[in-house]
């Protein structure tokens, strides 16, 4: 018996005294919340997750898809990375005009190979503008989870307004639970018993959010 059919096993047993007419998980907890605070127009609800990912320390920028290369390389070139990180589908426009060498995530990339590597693009899942949260699911324009917790820097493109939604139950209706979703609230960030804040300790020290509109 290996260690899942373990779990499995306690998990039946502890089942069997439940009888089989209780109602089921998704009618007997409510879902009566509200779905969103307040009923704010497109360029409200942009306004508000760039508030609030300001207030979490992120860096917010706005462009449009013209200008987005040229922003991506600007602030490459202000960061001074010698190797960005490239997922495996991210729009090749996005970095045409970036002058870093490019390193592209693969399965075999060791921690301490990723960690030479200093700056991380990627795109999103979504942008939920109540809590100032970016959402990865780790589809190919975002790579593996580890590329945006080793690097240092990561210019994460949200594009406006198709990725952006005001509250954590729209997003959760537009998510897929089985894909390996990271919930970024600002740059990686703790404290000590003494309050005393360190940045990136379990993440990137500086995220600069780019907000894209078509």
């Amino acid at each position: 018996m290996n260690s899942r059919d373990r779990i499995l096993g306690r998990v039946r047993r502890a089942l069997t005294d439940v009888p089989q007419d209780d109602a089921p998980y998704e009618q007997a907890v409510s879902r009566d919340y509200l779905r969103e605070h307040g009923a704010l127009d497109v360029e409200r609800t942009v306004d508000l997750l760039a508030e609030n990912l300001a207030d979490y320390r992120a860096i917010v920028h706005r462009t449009d898809e013209t200008e987005l290369p040229l922003l991506i390389r600007r602030l490459l070139a202000e960061r001074g990375p010698q190797y960005v990180l490239v997922p495996p589908g991210l729009p090749p426009a996005w970095m045409s005009a970036a002058d870093p060498t490019r390193v592209h995530d693969r399965a075999v990339s060791t921690p301490r190979e990723l960690d030479t590597v200093e700056s991380v693009v990627t795109g999103c899942a979504l942008a939920i503008a109540e809590t100032g949260t970016i959402v990865l699911d780790g589809s190919p324009d975002q790579g593996r989870r580890r590329i945006t917790l080793v690097p240092d820097h990561h210019i994460c493109v949200v594009r406006v307004p198709d990725q952006v939604v005001s509250s954590v139950p729209q997003a959760l209706e537009r998510l897929d639970p089985t894909r390996p979703l990271t919930w970024i609230s600002g740059p990686s960030a703790t404290s000590d018993i003494e309050l005393d804040r360190v940045e990136g300790v379990h993440g990137p020290r500086t995220l600069e959010v780019v907000l894209v509109t078509a």
